[in-house]
This record gives C-alpha cells, sequence and structure tokens, in this order.
C-alpha cells in the first residue's frame, strides 16, 4: 500500500475556513476549545488535523507531527474520559491519525496500542452509522491492514482491508468527490493482499512437499536429512502463524522439536528459538494459553544461561503483549462487525 490514510490523495480535504489556527497554537484554554469544538462540523476538524499533521510530515518532522497530535488529544480528552457527541468523535479521529503517524515512522508497537484504543471507543457505540463513525474506522481499518500485511499477516490484512473497502464504497455512494478515491485504494491494496496470500499458500505447499522428501531422506538414513526436515517443520509452523492457523503451527513446531532432541539433545539456541515459536502459538490458542505462558516463563531462564539477548526480548515482547489485551486489535471486532 503505497498510500496512508493521511494522504490528500487518499481523502482530499473539503472546507477547513471554520478552524481557526489558534486551536493548534494553544491561544485558548482547554474548557473554551472543547466548547469550540463542539460547535464545528466533524469534516472540517478532522481535516484541518490531518493537513497540519501531514504538512509536518512532508517536511520531515514527523515527531512533531506525533507531539501536536498527542498534545492536542490531551487538551480534547476530558480526565473522567466521558466525551460523547463530537468531542468523542474527534478524540476517536486525533488518535486513528497518530496511528497513520505511527506507521509512517515505523512504530508499529504503539500504532497497535492506538489503534486499539480507537476500536474500543467506537465499539462502544458499534450500531452507529453516520458519517465520522464510518470514516474513522475506515480509515483505520486501511491503514492497521498495511501492518499485518508488512508482517506477512494476510488473512488479518485482507479482513481489514475487506472491512475498509466496503465501508469506503458506502460512503463514496453518498459522496463519490470526498471517498471515491479512498475505495479505489482500498480495491487496490486488497488484491495486494489477496495475491500475497495465495503466495503464502504456494509457499506453504512448497515447504509440505519439502518435509516430506526429507522424512523419506531420514528413514533411508541420509546424511544432513534431519536438520533439513527440523527447518522444513519450521517455516511451516511460522508459515501457519501468519497464516492466523496457530493450533496447526503447534503440532509443526512440536514436531520440530521432537526430531531436534532426537538429534541434538543439549539445549543449544536452535531449541531455544523453537520453543519460543511453540510457546506463542500455544498462547494464541484458547485452549493452550497458560501452557504457552509457562514455556515462555521458562524460556526466559533458558535465554539467560545461554545469553541469547535477541530471543529474552522477544520473550518479553510477546509476555507483555499477552496480559494487555489491549493490543490485540480483534478483541472488538465482533462488537463492530457481529455478523462477519
Amino acid at each position: 500500500m503505497n498510500h496512508l490514510s493521511l494522504d490528500p490523495i487518499f481523502l482530499p480535504a473539503g472546507d477547513t475556513s471554520a478552524v481557526k489556527p489558534d486551536m493548534l497554537r494553544g491561544d485558548i484554554n482547554s474548557t473554551e476549545l472543547r466548547h469550540t469544538i463542539d460547535g464545528l462540523p466533524f469534516n472540517a476538524v478532522y481535516d484541518f488535523l490531518r493537513t497540519a499533521a501531514y504538512t509536518l510530515v512532508t517536511e520531515g518532522r514527523t515527531d512533531e507531527a506525533i507531539a501536536l497530535i498527542r498534545d492536542f488529544d490531551t487538551v480534547v480528552t476530558r480526565m473522567n474520559g466521558e466525551e460523547t457527541g463530537p468531542l468523542l468523535n474527534i478524540h476517536a479521529a486525533l488518535m486513528q491519525i497518530l496511528t497513520a503517524l505511527y506507521i509512517h515512522d515505523g512504530n508499529m508497537a504503539d500504532a497497535m496500542l492506538t489503534a486499539a484504543s480507537v476500536l474500543n471507543l467506537l465499539a462502544q457505540s458499534p450500531k452507529r452509522k453516520d458519517e465520522p463513525f464510518l470514516s474513522v474506522l475506515a480509515a483505520l481499518l486501511y491503514d492497521i491492514s498495511f501492518i499485518h500485511a508488512s508482517r506477512d499477516e494476510n488473512k488479518q490484512a485482507e479482513r481489514e482491508i475487506e472491512k475498509s473497502m466496503k465501508l469506503f464504497e458506502r460512503l463514496a455512494r453518498q459522496n463519490p468527490d470526498r471517498y471515491g478515491a479512498a475505495h479505489l485504494l482500498a480495491l487496490n491494496a486488497s488484491t495486494t493482499v489477496y495475491k500475497s496470500r495465495v503466495k503464502q499458500a504456494n509457499t506453504l505447499a512448497h515447504y509440505q512437499a519439502a518435509t516430506s522428501t526429507y522424512l523419506q531422506m531420514l528413514n533411508e538414513g541420509t546424511e544432513d536429512a534431519g536438520m533439513r526436515l527440523i527447518e522444513s517443520l519450521a517455516t511451516e509452523g511460522r508459515t501457519l502463524v501468519k497464516m492466523n492457523r496457530q493450533r496447526e503451527a503447534v503440532q509443526y513446531f512440536t514436531r520440530a522439536l521432537k526430531y531436534l532432541t532426537k538429534l541434538s539433545p543439549d539445549f543449544d539456541l536452535l531449541h531455544l528459538q523453537l520453543s519460543i515459536d511453540l510457546g506463542h502459538a500455544l498462547l494464541s490458542v484458547k485452549g493452550t494459553r497458560e501452557k504457552g505462558i509457562h514455556l515462555l516463563n521458562t524460556m526466559l531462564y533458558k535465554a539467560s544461561k545461554l545469553n541469547a539477548d535477541e530471543e529474552h526480548r522477544r520473550i518479553v515482547d510477546i509476555l507483555v503483549a499477552a496480559k494487555n489485551p489491549s493490543l490485540d486489535i480483534f478483541t472488538f471486532w465482533h462488537k463492530l462487525f457481529p455478523r462477519s
């Protein structure tokens, strides 16, 4: 996907003359600012903020754009977090803009956190069909599909881009000048995701065939067949994880570890890496979540003994994400799309 949602090509800015630049300069107090926003058209405020952020990005000042949106959101958002109406819409829009900025900056972890914040806000009133709700949701799904596609998590990306495309199609029927380009860009992005998923399926088929070949070679006593079989099984498992088929992936990682233990009984870096893969996959399956957490905690100790700093960081990241369900954007999926 070449264009994030901030790009004017994606969503052309409309008339923002009703919004005064003083809003961003801090020349008015927070109470007055919230009162002002309350009386302005949503699209005017949204476009004004998107344009301000995009201008800074094009000038190579992405950090300033992030700080601007975060600071503005702090002022707009009440301490008790009980925004309603226009202020709730702007709060969600600011988080969506921030998500796009983080993606542009390559900060995918914070992008997913802010994306989860937006979905949490929108899921509070999932039956809404008004333009602010639909446009923010469609833009957000478009952007986070970019994150999942970049990780080869094509099933998730496909799911998101399909919903984004349908929402923009609905909006474009009402306002083609504003939403027509976004609908076409989402359609174009979906084609890329579909092609990637087919390629992924072909890769899986290739390694499934390779596994059969290496297993036969191992049974025949061919030298090096064991390590080739282990590598092939591990690759199948990792491909299945990217395809959101963790339950099957568990079986492949388990088999890879079984053969590795026979071939090399002493616990080494490869044992550790495969065990982390297995623990992560177990963690992602509801019935084996606790087994995954236990295995990963055990691997923390093993990683320390092996001085495997990169693997240690990976385990910590997985466990932190597991303990913070807000990181999982699909927590809110069925609230927003109950018939999915």
